[in-house]
């Protein structure tokens, strides 16, 4: 991996840490609904991501992930697969909620 994908990889990550779940205070990142982001060589990029609730902010994730900087194409896929638990929360977000 170059230096130019990593920064790339991280921006795509900062960015999805400012997307929030509308019923849960943590952003969609922290909270583990990203299961899956890979980026091609064109700088196009799939995320794989799962919901809280029917009106979880996948547009949001679309949208802002499209924003950064050399990122081409989004393509966001919703799956059900593996079945969402707390476990996949960061601690920070298991911090803020409660958990620890």
């Amino acid at each position: 991996m170059n230096n130019e994908f990593l920064q790339t990889e991280e921006a795509i990550v900062a960015m999805l840490k400012t997307v929030y779940d509308p019923e849960i205070p943590v952003n969609v990142y922290d909270l583990g609904l990203i299961y899956k982001v890979d980026i091609d060589e064109e700088k196009n990029v799939r995320i794989d991501m799962t919901l809280t609730a029917p009106n979880c902010p996948a547009a949001d994730v679309r949208m802002k992930v499209e924003a950064v900087d050399g990122v081409n194409n989004v393509e966001v896929n919703l799956v059900f697969e593996p079945e969402w638990d707390k476990d996949m929360m960061t601690e920070e977000a298991k911090l803020e909620l409660g958990f620890l």
